[in-house]
């Protein structure tokens, strides 16, 4: 298993809003199959400190991030 990321470290501040609407789309995809649906889930205008957040409760992409390699770790093939 991963180590997740932290929500401070500095390589988040490197993504940009499309690379988060693609995470996101894959998030939506990975997790239907799992009965997991953030159908509102988006890229949010607030940001923290440079960080951009996503909007299912301003979680930032950290969460986002630790999302996806779960979903990895269990629809592995």
């Amino acid at each position: 298993m991963n180590t997740p990321i932290d929500p401070h470290d500095r390589i988040l501040r490197t993504y940009t809003e499309p690379e988060v609407t693609a995470l996101l789309r894959e998030l939506h995809e990975r997790g239907r199959p799992l009965g997991l649906r953030w159908g509102s889930a988006a890229v949010s205008d607030p940001t923290i400190d440079g960080r951009l957040l996503v909007d299912f409760g301003d979680a930032p992409v950290s969460t986002l991030l630790n999302l996806l390699t779960l979903l990895r770790e269990v629809t592995r093939e």
